[in-house]
């Protein structure tokens, strides 16, 4: 062998071990342990001899993958960056073959199995975003939620468990269907947040009429069908009040901890109440309550439109109740650009690059983020 031939030997392994730390965004997993690198070739350029031609053969999941380019741009990245010689990168792009496919994707569900976050080893924190009844702004508070722990670098899901009122696709400009991986379904990724809704497959213009045996499995597929890779929080966003939903995720994952989300008002503060209880009923930890829509500013000065101290009357009757410190984690404003910016598909918590916006109403979701990672 010579040194030309053991130069482009060294170059070939190097890379592959440099390949090893790219990630495929959907499964959560290298490319090399994935088995879609199927080939790594170094040869030296004829035009520049001191230059080396890198041809990378790659193989996607589906044909069409969404996220290719992603995937590309990773593996041409760490080509281009090798600090050991002067590499050009060439990726070459093909699918993976039907068995190869089925293979993969049966190693995962191995893995699965089950439910993965009832696991033992699961390290991810459920929280639950509850109200005793609509219109107080649970989903906008979900969302922006979960945008701002993914712009604090949280890896973050979220399940729309509204099953008849769905609303997170449209509050994340969310308008395609999950990609369907041979069986296995990968959540739709917006704002740097991993997205499954019933939304995505029924139509924003349907109504769902399901009764409680199908809403559990609803839950089910969502838990065990998707894969949601090793999340480090996932917020659920409840349908309101007490019913089958609110039990079907206290069953499915026990170790969820409810945020209760109410208004101002007392007629809101008090179903807000009956939604807390739940945790009397089911193994349900209660973390806090978020009062929503507190005040509008208006020239300096804050208007209660709908009153004040509901959040604080729900977090007294609670703590009474449950016999624990069920603290008030927020007070949000009532705030045109939250529907706004919101109906049009991006959390107003986000600048129009994705980041942490610098705003007021930012801040606030920043500190409850941070208080309900640290609770």
């Amino acid at each position: 062998m010579t040194d030309a031939d053991e130069r482009t030997r060294a170059i070939e392994g190097d890379v592959l071990d440099r390949l090893a730390r790219v990630i495929d965004p959907e499964l959560g997993r290298s490319v090399t342990d994935l088995g879609m690198i199927t080939g790594v070739k170094a040869r030296p350029s004829k035009d520049h001899p001191d230059e080396v031609d890198l041809t990378v053969h790659v193989e996607l999941t589906i044909a069409g993958c969404p996220l290719s380019r992603t995937i590309t741009d990773q593996i041409t990245g760490a080509v281009a960056s090798y600090p050991g010689a002067h590499l050009t990168p060439h990726i070459e792009v093909s699918t993976m073959s039907a068995d190869k496919l089925a293979d993969l994707v049966a190693s995962l569900k191995a893995e699965r199995r089950r439910n993965p976050f009832t696991k033992d080893t699961s390290r991810t924190r459920i929280f639950a975003i509850a109200s005793g009844k609509g219109g107080v702004g649970k989903s906008s508070v979900t969302a922006n939620l979960a945008a701002t722990l993914a712009a604090l670098g949280y890896n973050t899901a979220v399940i729309d468990a509204d099953i008849y009122g769905f609303s997170q696709p449209t509050l994340f400009g969310v308008h395609q269907q999950p990609t369907n991986v041979d069986g296995m379904l990968m959540p739709v990724v917006a704002w740097g947040v991993k997205l499954i809704s019933i939304g995505m497959f029924a139509g924003s213009e349907r109504a769902i009429l399901w009764r409680g045996p199908r809403l559990q499995r609803s839950l089910d597929q969502f838990l065990s069908d998707v894969w949601w890779g090793e999340p480090d929080v996932l917020l659920l966003d409840m349908a309101p009040g007490t019913g089958d939903m609110a039990i079907s995720v206290a069953q499915a994952l026990p170790n969820a901890e409810l945020v209760i989300v109410t208004t101002p008002q007392i007629g809101a503060s008090q179903v807000a109440v009956r939604a807390g209880l739940v945790a009397l009923q089911v193994p349900m930890r209660v973390c806090g309550v978020v009062e929503n829509m507190s005040w509008f500013e208006h020239r300096g000065e804050r208007l209660r439109i709908f009153g004040e101290g509901g959040g604080r009357r729900v977090s007294e009757q609670l703590t009474t109740a449950l016999g624990v410190d069920v603290p008030l984690l927020a007070q949000l404003p009532l705030e045109t650009d939250i529907r706004e910016i919101g109906e049009s598909g991006r959390p107003v918590v986000l600048d129009q690059s994705g980041a942490l916006a610098d705003t007021p109403l930012a801040s606030e979701f920043a500190s409850l983020a941070r208080r309900l990672m640290g609770c």
